[in-house]
């Protein structure tokens, strides 16, 4: 069994981060790990940002000047080979950077849930930081979409069973 170390950070104040969501994303990490046949400890890091920052990082890093619902930064050595934790000997995968209000707004829209909403951004994310890249071909595009359902449904958080916070008032 590998392990995984997942850092969560809140660097917002626009959305109050729901209890268990933490826990989901760690889930939704694993999951994906598993699902990818990955062996290894691995180290993943997930923040959560306002539309400012996400738009800003966007801008940098993609040279697209819009505010986006998340960024995958893989992370490689100077040789392109894995990044290794010195102190802990895990692959440091690289970071996940999700903007809160457009998660919400996505979960609006589409008529699911939060929860499913950052559920289907973390694994859409960490597919990206496994080297799937939905923007080079309409077949890989295809091969994620089915990967990030699979992941999802695995978890009891398809499109058609939402996850439901035990807890919730609604």
């Amino acid at each position: 069994m590998l392990k995984l170390k997942v850092y969560v950070k809140n660097n917002q104040t626009e959305v109050k981060v729901p209890v268990g969501i933490r826990l989901l994303i760690r889930r939704c990490c694993q999951a994906v790990l598993i699902t990818e046949n990955f062996d290894k400890s691995a180290e993943v890091s997930v923040s959560f940002v306002s539309n400012e920052e996400i738009k800003n990082l966007n801008k940098i890093y993609r040279k697209k000047d819009a505010v986006t619902d998340v960024l995958s930064f893989p992370l490689t050595g100077e040789d392109g080979k894995e990044e290794i934790n010195p102190e802990t000997g895990a692959i440091q995968l690289g970071d996940i950077v999700i903007s809160l209000e457009t998660a919400v707004k996505q979960a609006q829209n589409f008529g699911h849930s939060l929860e499913r909403e950052i559920g289907f951004l973390t694994v859409h994310s960490m597919l990206h930081l496994l080297g799937y890249d939905h923007e080079t071909s309409q077949l890989d595009q295809r091969i994620m979409r089915e990967k990030e359902e699979s992941v999802l449904e695995e978890l009891g958080i398809s499109r058609d069973v939402t996850f439901v916070n035990q807890g919730d008032g609604e």
